[in-house]
């Protein structure tokens, strides 16, 4: 009886355990595939800012493929800055038109930018503005590549803001352009910040102490043509003394 009751007890954690589904399965065979293919191309100029990262290599073949991109294309396309994933905006525009939706290009300069789109089937087209007004009240007129070359940046965040508008679906987690992260465009090495943790903000700033101003102190001075309390007279310490005038001897009266 207790044999067939710890058999039972078997069966029923065997069911109650989750099992692997295929689609998981599947992925990390295209992990492990995927991995040795970054072990391959992390010693080559073809890898870019990836070279010598086969894991960071890895993620982005992964990321790609799920975007639709094959591997080397994906490192072409995909960025990592100061630790954000983000797609270069002509790779973004990419995607959406290869999935059937319009985008389109209406004005452009280096004042304004002009984009509109729709989506597939749709028949109203979305439109989108950027300008040099625009780009002030965020605060981004004084970025180098703002400065530098202002149409391709413009062009940038028109492509990011319409996309996401229009095929948001279509970008799996990646949803702005390398050139909207902290004003980067793709070949400028963005510097990393340091982090911020609670502490840095939450701690009030240190005080300097104020120094307390000095406690009233009673000195007792000793004169030296007078003898000490007791009566006797030093004589080693009047004959040390470098005091005494060359004139006057203790015990002179001069």
């Amino acid at each position: 009886m207790n044999n067939e009751l710890a058999a039972r007890d078997e069966q029923a954690v065997a069911v109650a355990t989750p099992q692997p589904t295929n689609e998981l399965m599947n992925w990390v065979e295209s992990a492990r595939q995927a991995n040795l293919v970054a072990q391959s191309l992390a010693g080559t100029s073809f890898a870019g800012a990836y070279r010598g990262k086969p894991d960071e290599i890895t993620a982005a073949i992964l990321t790609g493929q799920e975007l639709g991109l094959q591997p080397m294309t994906a490192l072409k396309s995909i960025d990592v800055i100061q630790g954000q994933p983000a797609l270069r905006a002509h790779a973004m525009r990419a995607i959406v038109q290869r999935q059937g939706h319009d985008i389109e290009l209406v004005e452009s300069d280096d004042t304004h930018c002009i984009m509109r789109g729709r989506r597939k089937g749709a028949e109203n087209w979305q439109t989108v503005v950027w300008d040099i007004p625009r780009v002030q009240r965020m605060g981004l007129l004084g970025k180098d590549q703002w400065k530098k070359q202002p149409k391709t940046m413009l062009v940038a965040r028109a492509t990011g803001e319409l996309c996401r508008l229009i095929a948001s679906d279509a970008l799996h987690g990646l949803p702005y352009a390398a050139e909207e992260v902290d004003g980067y465009v793709h070949g400028e090495v963005a510097p990393a910040k340091a982090p911020l943790s609670v502490a840095a903000l939450t701690t009030a700033p240190a005080v300097e102490p104020t120094a307390a101003p000095a406690a009233d102190e009673t000195h007792q001075v000793t004169r030296d043509d007078q003898p000490p309390a007791d009566g006797i007279w030093d004589a080693e310490a009047a004959e040390d003394s470098v005091d005494w005038p060359e004139t006057a001897q203790p015990g002179s009266g001069n």
